[in-house]
């Protein structure tokens, strides 16, 4: 079969590798039907984050069940089925608390030794606390497999953030971060019920999704100008609830200095700019409270499935490119550049 592989900084291919199969009787096999580009990939692409030369990528994916271990029992050929960005047991003691990405035995797609999710098929570990089964015929609703993926990483995670910042009906959400999750975040907050969302990003076309989702303000500047400009807009109190969806040193400064006293930061940008942004005296001096980390994806999925079925919820406006396979290098340039949100891939 064909997959996606990183050789090295900006040098992805598409190349044979072996099939997948059953290996343990935990184990499922799905074929890909639809996978994406994350905005984590760019970190490997960038070379920020080390890879192995050969190393397979990609961590979000919708498939249909190929075969099955023997010990699978909640799964069957022919299943249609999302995949979090994690695999997971489903029986550790912190599976059971709903915390899937610190399952000893679990981990993520693209792990050396492990499949990618941009490839035609997947091996998947421990399937039945891993998988969740979607309807079949939404396997052929073009117009729904879009949110559907999202729920495999950015929709799941932009709703830990609104979890995290403690998001409740009528509250101020402001969100730091205009990318994929950030977008995400600002539809989590508003199918929490939040009374005003303020979403800081610069790019028009990212804003405008932002808006649909049920943003009500847009700030545009960074650093102190956004800070003085939230404060402005909530008369000076700052931010119930503040979702941190970038993960360098300025974005969480700036999640911080814009939270409420006794607010809350969510953080789920991956840190890739070090950790002095983190203000520990002024958030003791003021109450504000930072939680936030790796999305449990695997235990948000069911809850905000119904919700993208229904059209409540349409997280799919995200992506804003579909390519082929064969596609996915150009695919990778796209993002890289920003002339892309974020890039689906069809099968």
């Amino acid at each position: 079969m064909r997959a996606t592989v990183i050789h090295a900084p900006t040098d992805i291919r598409i190349e044979e590798v072996p099939d997948p199969v059953v290996r343990r009787p935990t184990d499922a096999v799905v074929r890909v039907v639809n996978a994406c580009i994350c905005g984590s990939d760019l970190w490997a692409y960038r070379g920020v984050a080390p890879r192995v030369a050969g190393q397979r990528i990609g961590h979000e994916f919708l498939g249909i069940v190929e075969e099955v271990g023997a010990e699978v029992s909640g799964f069957a050929r022919g299943d249609f089925v999302v995949a979090p960005f994690v695999w997971s047991d489903g029986t550790c003691e912190f599976c059971r608390d709903g915390l899937h990405t610190s399952c000893p035995r679990g981990g993520f797609w693209g792990e050396v030794g492990s499949d990618g999710g941009q490839g035609e098929a997947v091996r998947v570990p421990f399937a039945d606390g891993t998988l969740v089964r979607l309807p079949k015929e939404a396997a052929g609703d073009e117009a729904l497999l879009p949110g559907l993926l999202a729920l495999s990483d950015v929709m799941s995670t932009g709703h830990h953030a609104a979890v995290s910042a403690r998001v409740r009906p009528g509250s101020t959400v402001a969100v730091v971060g205009d990318g994929a999750v950030g977008l995400c975040g600002v539809l989590a907050a508003q199918r929490l019920g939040a009374g005003r969302i303020i979403a800081l990003g610069r790019h028009e076309a990212r804003t405008a999704i932002a808006r649909k989702f049920g943003a009500t303000d847009v700030v545009a500047e960074r650093g102190e100008a956004a800070i003085e400009a939230v404060r402005e807009l909530t008369g000076g109190t700052g931010a119930h609830a503040v979702l941190e969806a970038v993960g360098t040193e300025e974005s969480m400064r700036t999640a911080i200095s814009i939270a409420r006293d006794g607010g809350a930061v969510g953080y789920v940008g991956v840190p890739h700019g070090g950790s002095a942004g983190v203000d520990v005296r002024q958030m003791f001096d003021r109450n504000v409270a930072v939680v936030g980390g790796v999305a449990p994806a695997r235990a948000y999925i069911p809850e905000l499935l119904p919700d993208v079925l229904s059209g409540a919820i349409d997280p799919g406006l995200v992506f804003d490119r579909t390519v082929t396979l064969d596609g996915v290098p150009d695919g990778y340039r796209a993002m890289d550049d920003r002339s892309a949100l974020k890039v689906r891939i069809a099968f």
